[in-house]
C-alpha cells in the first residue's frame, strides 16, 4: 500500500510534465484509459475467470463508470493541469470526508456531530486552498483547478458508495475491469479529437517516460496494489495510506517543479487531515467493544 500511494504521489508530477505542454488533458485521458483497459483484459487472458456480468447490474456498472472513471478522471487530469501538485494532493486527501457524507445521504448511515464537524473542517481546509490561489510555477489557473479537483473528489466519493454492492458480488479486479471498460466509452467522445491532433512524433524522451508512468505506474499498478491491500489488510488500513500521498506529491513537486509550500497549504492540510480523522472517529462504545 505504501508503494501504491508512492506511485499515486509521483503521478501528480508526471501529469504536470505532460499537460498542457505536450498534450491536452482529454487526450491524456484517452491514452490512460484505453491502455489500462487493455492491460486489465490482458490479465484476464493470462488467468481466465469470471468474465460476464448480470444484466440487472449493468445500470449500476454504468453509473460507477460515469462517477468513478469519466467524471473522476476527466476533472482530475484537467484540474491538476491548472493547479499545483501540492493543492491537488491535499484536496484529494478530503475524499474520505466526501465518502462519509455520500454514505449518509445515499445509504442513510449515521451522521453524528463529530462527522458534521469533520465535514465542516474539511470544507474549511479546501476553502483556504482555493482562496489562497498560490500554486507555484506549475499552476496556471489555481482556483479553477482546485474547484475541478474538489468536484472530482465528490464524484469519486459517490462512486465509492455505489460500487460497494458490486464489490460484494464480484471479484474486485473483475469490477474494475468492467468499470474501466464502460468508462472508456464515456471518455472517448471527450478526448478522441484531441488525441488525433496530438503530435506524438515530437514527444521528447522525458515525455514518453512520463506518459508510460501515468499509464502503468499511475493507473494500472496502483489499482492492482489497492486490490491486494483490500484483500490482505482490509478497507480501513488500506484507506489510511491515503495520508502519505500529499507528502510524496509535495516533496516531488517542490524538488522538481519549484512549487511552494507555505502557511496556506500547511493550514489547509491540517484542517483536511483533522476533518478526515473526525469523520472516521468511532464512538467510545464501539472502541470499547472492539478492544
Amino acid at each position: 500500500m505504501l508503494a501504491a500511494n508512492l506511485l499515486f504521489g509521483i503521478n501528480f508530477s508526471m501529469v504536470k510534465v505532460l499537460t498542457p505542454a505536450l498534450l491536452s488533458s482529454y487526450a491524456l485521458n484517452v491514452v490512460r484509459i484505453v491502455i489500462s483497459v487493455g492491460l486489465f483484459w490482458g490479465l484476464y487472458l493470462l488467468r481466465p475467470s469470471q468474465a460476464g456480468i448480470d444484466r440487472k447490474d449493468v445500470p449500476r456498472f454504468l453509473l460507477c463508470a460515469v462517477t468513478g472513471v469519466a467524471i473522476n478522471q476527466i476533472l482530475f487530469i484537467k484540474g491538476l493541469s491548472l493547479t499545483s501538485t501540492i493543492h491537488g494532493s491535499l484536496l484529494i486527501l478530503g475524499t474520505p470526508i466526501f465518502i462519509t457524507a455520500a454514505a449518509a445521504w445515499l445509504l442513510h448511515e449515521r451522521f453524528g456531530l463529530h462527522k458534521a464537524l469533520g465535514l465542516a473542517l474539511g470544507i474549511a481546509g479546501a476553502a483556504v486552498l482555493v482562496l489562497s490561489r498560490q500554486g507555484g510555477p506549475s499552476g496556471t489557473d489555481v482556483m479553477l483547478g482546485d474547484v475541478l479537483v474538489i468536484i472530482n473528489s465528490i464524484s469519486y466519493a459517490l462512486y465509492f458508495v455505489w460500487v460497494k454492492p458490486l464489490m460484494l458480488k464480484y471479484p474486485p479486479v473483475h469490477v474494475i475491469r468492467w468499470v474501466f471498460s464502460f468508462g472508456m466509452l464515456f471518455i472517448l467522445p471527450f478526448g478522441a479529437v484531441d488525441y488525433l491532433h496530438t503530435s506524438f512524433a515530437t514527444f521528447p524522451p522525458q515525455g514518453w517516460v512520463a506518459l508510460a508512468f501515468v499509464v502503468i505506474g499511475g493507473t494500472f499498478l496502483p489499482y492492482l496494489l489497492n486490490m491486494y491491500g483490500l484483500k490482505y489488510l482490509g478497507p480501513g488500513v488500506t484507506g489510511s495510506y491515503i495520508y502519505t500521498q500529499p507528502f510524496f506529491a509535495a516533496l516531488i513537486g517542490i524538488l522538481f517543479l519549484q512549487e511552494r509550500f507555505g502557511w496556506p497549504q500547511l493550514l489547509a492540510g491540517a484542517c483536511i487531515a483533522g476533518g478526515v480523522l473526525l469523520v472516521n472517529r468511532r464512538p467510545a462504545t464501539n472502541r470499547a467493544a472492539t478492544s
